[in-house]
């Protein structure tokens, strides 16, 4: 680019594309045949959209993204994808008028006492520069950007402000008083913003739908003294996305209870809702919503439950093909308890749905006791326990039994009235799935006699026990071959899987995809203990854990750890993870 041009022209991107020989002249006619010269349209979206191939890395396409990566780097301004996780919306938002913004096509992504950070989509037209500058304390930094992210962060955050700034006087009226711990005597003294505001809306829809499209798990919304928290949890990690100011958070609160059908005035209780809602791709998507009374408000947490994990297979899930196939032989017998372990977050759920999804096929009749049901699936029978009414897991697998069922699925099992009821199911010819919260999978029959089952009544009844844990899987962006310590790997294996070659184990790195932190989704590591002769034999109530861990491993069970050591082995994870999140070995 030898001339400066007064703004980006499709010409001007076109001729310096063929001057560095990422586009031919063939490639170049083809787009303006398609395109009018003098579109409207962004010229690198005009390019991006032709889906051509890049001339340089045959396996890539000149996507937005890596066009813009060129142009930064024929302009010498720094590139920069969004993050909108790494964004203080309040503050760049306030920094300049939404119109000007908007008209000008730039939009500022950091603001500090020294510097403002704005990103152009235009490397040419900065005349506004010299108008802007003497307006704002701070030193201005150009960075360019991806001209549909700016479009699109623009309108999303400028609403997003604006609604904010709109609840927070509608109807004239001051912001509404703290309803907290310290401030208990001033109940109902103090106006409350109406969760049918239309602006309080507009701020929940965003953040359901920023949730999803950043592929959060859970949504926490966190009342403190002098501000609201909102923070997302993403494979794994909790990232903090806003700050809602403390006078928005009881009508925000207030509008995800009215969603999921939970009692407004009940503020003291914790409670239990779900909403049912849409992504920006169209997926129904379910969330499960639970609030509990803190010092400052109440706290809300939101579950996100993603359907397409019903349509998972056992190889989508992390099972390996001796896992998968030990897992089957266990779900296809006709009947028995089948036992899956792991603490919360672990993916048991996940696991229990798609093992009755592949069951629930027209000949069999599914039912399941929840608290709460989780995913609503049409294939299933499903109810809930309900407290307020006494009805706990032991009276639903009772009612449940009268139901004439084939399989039955039972949220949890706490206490000895509910595992004995699901054991009566198991001997009278039903196929019964179920939870315990342990840490491997051979503790599951420890929990269960010290509930008080009789052993007798496990050796019978007891078909299986699975453990799992998600651990996050590696960027295939950018990690990296990692150099590993021989006495590491020997500590974490005990010794049972062969030094790794060079090139076999990764660690993380982190880049754009993954926003720096190495991991991109996670991937389940199971622990299959099936129950052999050997095994009942051990069920006596005098054998510890170890003696149990060593009957399992002698009848096939791979250990969690080496099971995810495997992962690591095939680049999926990191030994990081591996040492994190799995158990140690057993001697």
């Amino acid at each position: 680019m030898n001339e400066l041009p007064s703004r980006l022209t499709l010409r001007h991107v076109l001729d310096a594309l063929k001057a560095d020989g990422l586009l031919t002249p063939d490639q170049i006619a083809a787009l303006l045949m398609r395109v009018r010269e003098d579109t409207a349209l962004h010229p690198l979206v005009v390019v991006a959209e032709m889906d051509f191939p890049h001339a340089r890395e045959p396996n890539r396409k000149l996507t937005l993204e890596a066009l813009t990566t060129w142009l930064a780097g024929k302009t010498g301004l720094p590139y920069l994808r969004i993050d909108p996780l790494s964004i203080e919306v309040g503050k760049v938002t306030a920094l300049i008028p939404y119109a000007y913004a908007a008209r000008l096509k730039i939009l500022p992504v950091k603001v500090t006492s020294a510097e403002a950070v704005i990103a152009v989509s235009d490397p040419y037209a900065l005349e506004w520069e010299k108008e802007l500058s003497p307006r704002i304390k701070q030193q201005l930094k150009l960075v360019l950007a991806n001209p549909r992210d700016i479009e699109r962060y623009s309108v999303e955050f400028y609403a997003l402000a604006r609604s904010v700034k709109a609840s927070q006087t509608t109807q004239g009226r001051a912001p509404s008083a703290l309803q907290n711990f310290e401030q208990l005597t001033q109940l109902g003294k103090a106006g409350n913003l109406s969760a049918d505001d239309s602006h309080v809306i507009g701020i929940v829809d965003w953040l359901l739908q920023f949730a999803f499209d950043q592929r959060a798990s859970d949504i926490h919304i966190e009342p403190r003294r002098e501000q609201g928290t909102v923070r997302f949890r993403i494979d794994g990690t909790l990232h903090e996305v806003y700050q809602l100011p403390v006078s928005l958070v009881p009508p925000v609160t207030s509008r995800i209870k009215m969603l999921a059908r939970m009692d407004l005035a009940e503020k003291r209780r914790p409670q239990d809702g779900r909403v049912k809602t849409r992504s920006p791709e169209g997926r129904e998507v379910e969330l499960r919503v639970s609030s509990l009374p803190t010092a400052f408000g109440e706290k809300l947490v939101l579950r996100i439950f993603d359907p397409d994990v019903l349509v998972k297979d056992f190889a989508a899930l992390g099972f390996g093909p001796e896992d998968e196939a030990r897992w089957r032989a266990l779900i296809e017998q006709p009947h028995g308890i089948i036992l899956v372990t792991g603490p919360t977050g672990s993916g048991k759920t996940t696991t229990l749905y798609s093992t009755l999804k592949l069951l629930a096929t027209s000949e069999v009749n599914v039912c399941t006791i929840e608290d709460p049901i989780e995913l609503v699936e049409p294939s299933f029978n499903q109810m809930q326990v309900q407290a307020n009414i006494n009805l706990g897991f032991a009276d639903g697998v009772r009612a449940l039994l009268r139901q004439d069922p084939d399989i039955i699925m039972v949220g949890e099992i706490r206490d000895l009235e509910t595992a004995e009821n699901a054991v009566q199911a198991a001997l009278t010819g039903h196929l019964v799935l179920s939870t315990l919260h342990t840490n491997d999978a051979p503790s599951a029959i420890i929990r269960l006699l010290d509930l008080g089952v009789p052993s007798y009544l496990i050796k019978a009844s007891v078909l299986g026990v699975m453990a799992q844990r998600l651990v996050r899987q590696l960027c295939p962006h950018c990690k990296r071959p990692a150099v590993v310590d021989p006495a590491l790997w020997t500590r974490l294996t005990a010794g049972q899987l062969p030094q790794p070659l060079p090139g076999e184990v990764y660690e993380p790195v982190g880049c754009l995809e993954c926003r720096e932190t190495g991991y991109l989704g996670r991937v389940g590591a199971y622990e299959i203990l099936t129950t052999d002769e050997a095994l009942r034999a051990a069920m006596d109530g005098q054998s510890d854990r170890t003696v149990l861990h060593k009957i399992g491993r002698a009848g096939g069970m791979t250990p969690l750890r080496l099971a995810a050591a495997r992962s690591a082995l095939q680049g999926k994870t990191s030994l990081a993870d591996v040492a994190a999140l799995t158990p140690d070995l057993e001697a």
